[in-house]
């Protein structure tokens, strides 16, 4: 039986929005895995945060609408993460062999409003504080301690021209950040091996579980023509040793989360720099999807430079990061696009159920400020490899805030209590959306 239908005439109209805008950015993914979808909008309607974390496209539908005082002809294509919440940071192995805090999911990333993505952290930053029952003074106070940090940082960025080699690593980052970074410094790859593969007569596979599907002869074949074509994608300078790249397995794999639902994978297991069975490494290859900030973003510059949305992708991340996974790149399976990065035993995302008091969060968010500003900045180091951000990020977003830190400050700051509670008040209508059998294609049963 239908749940009944307690709409308000406001309700229903907000409601419609909700239900289409999520509709028009997965209809194909709905309809070609129902019950992918339907296990993702279960995860969403947990608590408004989850159903934050699952709806990037309602809210740069929002975004479209917003009258943005920050965002001037330079500010408003920035190279952006695109879903910035707070659960999007974490640690990994950079390409120089250092293991550092910073965003962590380049799922979304695109140019856009430099804007957009402190908008979305902060209301992030409420919608978390409101469900760990933070009085509201604390929770803009949060809020306020990282955009000032962005602020700060960017202007050191302006002053000293070395974004590319600052981050926070185990010597720079404090608090629970540094304690992420020693957890993940703990990992071994080894470890990553044993809970996805086994040895049989000397050799390594993957190891079948509810997790991986195998594949047939045809599918196969063309996963490991995707691989080959993926090689050309490494630039020359992150090569490894002859050795490296054989291709030993590959499973069908899916349990990416919430963002992902929907998405064909697959996990291969390539030779690592010896032939020791210990340096094995496991890379994904995962479809791209729309990143959400493009469907408002009219750039035929950014639009025309993609072959598809894994090279977006792979690109975004390169641009983002300053020493990326020297295994990132992209493939191509029957003219749809694939993102490849190596499955890294060093990635794990800050526990933030371990914070509840403001003086424990403040520092947390005062380093995601300076990661913020990190990768915003970093993202134009240099024409060759990002040539769609053709000006200094710092000095573009330094020069629209200008002397007015404190109206930006202010401007976000109520801008995240209020989309908090918008996020919260959507969420609602969600569930009831879903519950009531509201949302084509997926049905809640």
């Amino acid at each position: 039986m239908a749940e009944p239908d307690r709409r308000g005439a406001g309700d229903a109209e907000r409601e419609t929005l909700i239900v289409d805008t999520l509709v028009d950015a997965f209809a194909d993914l709905m309809k070609a895995d129902e019950t992918a979808f339907r296990v993702k909008f279960r995860k969403m309607a947990a608590d408004p945060f989850a159903f934050y974390r699952g709806s990037a496209c309602l809210f740069y539908a929002d975004m479209a609408e917003l009258d943005d005082d920050w965002a001037d002809e330079r500010t408003s294509r920035v190279w952006i993460q695109g879903d910035l919440h707070a659960e999007n940071f974490g640690t990994y192995m950079d390409g120089e062999g250092k293991l550092v805090f910073d965003v962590n999911d380049f799922d979304e990333a695109y140019l856009g409003h430099f804007g957009w993505d402190l908008r979305r952290f902060v209301a992030s930053v409420a919608l978390m504080g409101w469900q760990k029952a933070l009085p509201e003074r604390s929770i803009d106070e949060l809020c306020a301690t990282y955009l000032r940090a962005y602020v700060d940082q960017v202007h050191q960025f302006v002053e000293s021209d070395r974004d590319h080699e600052w981050s926070l690593r185990l010597d720079t980052a404090q608090g629970a950040v540094r304690k992420a970074l020693q957890q993940a410094q703990l990992s071994t790859r080894i470890d990553l091996l044993e809970g996805k593969t086994v040895v049989e007569d000397y050799q390594r596979r993957f190891r079948q579980d509810g997790s991986t599907r195998e594949l047939g002869r045809r599918e196969r074949k063309r996963v490991e023509q995707a691989y080959e074509r993926y090689l050309d994608t490494i630039p020359e300078s992150k090569r490894l040793g002859s050795i490296s790249y054989e291709l030993k397995d590959v499973v069908a794999t899916k349990g990416f989360g919430i963002g992902s639902a929907g998405l064909p994978a697959y996990n291969l297991l390539v030779e690592g720099h010896t032939q020791a069975l210990e340096n094995d490494v496991v890379l994904s290859m995962k479809q791209g999807n729309v990143a959400a900030p493009s469907r408002v973003v009219d750039d035929s510059r950014a639009s025309g430079y993609f072959h598809h949305h894994g090279h977006r992708t792979a690109v975004s991340q390169s641009a983002l990061q300053a020493h990326a996974d020297p295994w990132l790149g992209w493939a191509e399976i029957d003219g749809t696009g694939y993102v490849v990065a190596e499955v890294s035993p060093y990635e794990a995302d800050l526990d933030w159920s371990e914070l509840s008091e403001p003086s424990d969060i403040t520092p947390v968010v005062e380093q995601l400020g300076w990661a913020t500003a990190k990768v915003h900045c970093v993202s134009d180091r240099d024409e060759a490899d990002t040539p769609l951000v053709d000006f200094q990020t710092e000095e573009a977003v330094a020069a629209v805030i200008g002397d007015q830190v404190e109206a930006f400050v202010a401007d976000l700051v109520t801008f995240g209590r209020e989309y908090a509670e918008r996020a919260r008040a959507d969420h609602r209508l969600f569930v009831d959306a879903f519950r009531g059998g509201r949302v084509p294609h997926v049905q809640a049963v």
